[in-house]
């Protein structure tokens, strides 16, 4: 298909942690689509995994590359944690948060930090990006253009790593959870996982990407059929809650700047590459599992077994492809995602 007759299109990739296999599954069935083309990606934890992965194999050889780069990362995720050989799922067993064991761990985990637990600061999601992803070729090759967030330790602000910042050190800031890992320190300063303040971050593809149209793939779930009673769930949810209220508080201010463009109109002084023009243009899109995701449980973030990761790889690929039979012919045209509805649905049940 000629490039001029693509659909361009940007992504916004939640984290979520082993969840991040339901993204895999919807980045394998878009680049599967030859009408797409992705102009940029923003990504927060494990959304920036899958983003770097996804760059650097588009860059070295296109589409196929990307797809055949995002399976061999996600499988040596899954056999690093010891899937392959049945232990993942026999380790969630016995140590889940559901177990004795899990909870003695929780309390565990709360009175010494990971500066004591893991002083030595092991961390094989490390070396497995930084021997998939060449980040030197990466930063030479901007496009599609990859935006990471993390969050300031000490200010709390938002940090976005723009495409030449990319690094191993960068994306690892990004999926740094406090509880689990150390700080990551870029330049003496100290960073954490970006989902407290971004996940993930619009704004750099609204203001950067000449595309109009943004794709959310949405990993953490809105609403819950429940209230938790049980300590871990409780936690689990107030998890899902704080990483999706930074998405909640953009969208509003997205919608809000939407309606006041839409009323009063363009100022006089925007031009056609104006924050402004980009905003009024801007064209939403979704792709989430909310019922599927929600099933799971937020601990199971941090459940790579391969049974899961697969489960989630198929999920993530129906729901795209039930996304384009729906959506695609809109793309280039209008929202699909209304965000008055979205964000009310993100707020209540």
């Amino acid at each position: 298909m000629a490039g001029k007759s693509r659909k361009c299109i940007d992504l916004a990739l939640q984290g979520g942690g082993a969840h991040g296999a339901f993204t895999w599954g919807v980045l394998d069935r878009l680049l599967e689509d030859e009408r797409l083309e992705i102009e940029a990606i923003s990504g927060t934890s494990a959304g920036a995994m899958n983003a770097v992965v996804l760059a650097h194999g588009f860059a070295q050889g296109g589409r196929r590359q990307a797809r055949e780069a995002l399976l061999r990362f996600w499988t040596r995720v899954s056999r690093a944690s010891g899937a392959s050989q049945g232990m993942a799922g026999l380790f969630w067993d016995w140590m889940g948060p559901s177990s004795p064991w899990g909870w003695y761990m929780d309390w565990f985990s709360r009175v010494l930090s990971p500066y004591q637990l893991n002083p030595l600061d092991l961390n094989p999601l490390r070396d497995i990006l930084a021997d998939e992803v060449d980040f030197d070729f990466l930063r030479a090759h901007c496009r599609p253009r990859v935006f990471v967030s993390a969050t300031h330790v000490q200010t709390g602000r938002l940090r976005e790593f723009r495409h030449e910042e990319l690094s191993v050190d960068a994306v690892m800031a990004s999926a740094c959870l406090p509880l689990l890992f150390r700080a990551v320190e870029i330049d003496g300063q100290a960073y954490w996982d970006g989902g407290y303040v971004a996940n993930p971050s619009l704004l750099p593809l609204i203001a950067e990407s000449p595309s109009s149209d943004l794709v959310l793939v949405q990993i953490n779930p809105s609403c819950r059929t429940s209230v938790p009673t049980r300590g871990a769930d409780i936690l689990d949810r107030l998890n899902e809650i704080t990483f999706n209220s930074s998405l909640v508080k953009e969208l509003q201010t997205i919608g809000l700047l939407q309606q006041l463009l839409r009323a009063e109109g363009l100022p006089a002084s925007s031009g056609p590459a104006s924050l402004f023009h980009k905003l009024n243009d801007l064209r939403l899109h979704r792709i989430d599992a909310e019922a599927e995701l929600a099933e799971l449980g937020a601990s199971s973030k941090l459940n790579a077994a391969w049974p899961l990761i697969s489960r989630l790889h198929r999920v993530g690929r129906q729901a795209a492809d039930e996304w384009l039979l729906r959506n695609c012919t809109h793309v280039g045209r209008r929202s699909t995602l209304v965000l008055q509805e979205a964000v009310k649905g993100m707020n209540a049940c």
